[in-house]
């Protein structure tokens, strides 16, 4: 007789490759790292526990400090600009005009260019003498900026390319406009409600669900931030560019401080972890569920 194997182990089998995946790149990297974070590492020693003093010397390392005001200020103004940038576009978008297809096909496809590509590309866009926007900025009347040598400028040089990846967060807006009910449009207009009122009293309201999972998302996203200042700046000049990933990758790879890189990268999580929890306190009140 042939045997039959209980439902759950058939179960496990199927999910078996995913489990050890998950198990083998993320779960077990990810103890490894907190167990490193109390440690002093080399890769090329033995680590040596330390207890919490990684966590303590970041308390005096102004770098440290430097890298996270300017990943926070990275996130604070890409997830602003970013969310009012693509939501504006979406709402153009449902307009009804002509050529909303080419447009929403040209606002999406930079996302599917690779990060790598996206970088060097702007790089030569930036350039002072003949980069494409200062050339365009001369034409205005208006005086070239060293978008990537002048330490005030380099950071939001990083914010205007992040701009460039917004048509995800388009697409989203787009499928939650058009998932709003038309009837409480025509109630609106009943009612003598001009466009604006429309958009703040029924709009907003209505697509509040993806304006949170788009804000959360590009909070996460921003955090993370590497490959342009990696490529474009190397955390230049002055450290204007220094963000927090780059921090940890330098320590762990050119420094070769295991250790103090893994206790920055659980910093890091639970900086992104806080203000997740914030976004979604703050949102109870804001976000609303219509019933199915």
């Amino acid at each position: 007789m042939k045997r039959r194997w209980p439902t759950w182990v058939v179960g496990l089998a199927w999910v078996s490759p995913w489990l050890v995946g998950f198990l083998w790149f993320l779960a077990v990297p990810v103890a490894m790292s907190l167990y490193y974070s109390f440690t002093d590492y080399s890769l090329l020693e033995k680590s040596v526990p330390v207890g919490l003093a990684n966590y303590r010397e970041m308390l005096g390392d102004s770098l440290f400090w430097a890298s996270l005001k300017n990943t926070l200020l990275y996130t604070f103004a890409s997830v602003a600009l970013g969310g009012v940038i693509s939501l504006g576009i979406a709402v153009l978008l449902e307009q009804k005009l002509r050529g909303t297809g080419f447009v929403r096909a040209a606002v999406f496809l930079p996302t599917l260019v690779p990060i790598v590509a996206a970088a060097i590309g702007w790089r030569y866009m930036f350039m002072t003498d003949n980069g494409l926007i200062n050339v365009a900025l001369k034409a205005l009347g208006l005086p070239a900026v060293d978008w990537l040598g002048d330490p005030r400028a380099a950071l939001w040089a990083m914010v205007v390319m992040g701009l460039w990846f917004y048509g995800t967060a388009v697409v989203i807006y787009t499928a939650a406009l058009r998932d709003v009910p038309r009837s409480l449009y025509e109630a609106a207009a009943i009612d003598g409600l001009g466009a604006w009122r429309r958009f703040v009293s029924v709009t907003l309201p209505s697509i509040s669900p993806a304006v949170l999972f788009n804000t959360v998302m590009s909070a996460i996203w921003s955090l993370q931030i590497f490959a342009a200042p990696l490529l474009m700046t190397k955390g230049g000049p002055d450290n204007a560019t220094m963000v927090f990933s780059l921090y940890v990758y330098r320590n762990a790879f050119e420094y070769g401080r295991m250790g103090y890189a893994s206790a920055l990268a659980w910093v890091q999580i639970l900086i992104a972890v806080a203000l997740t929890l914030v976004a979604l306190g703050l949102s109870k009140r804001m976000t609303y569920y219509r019933a199915a």
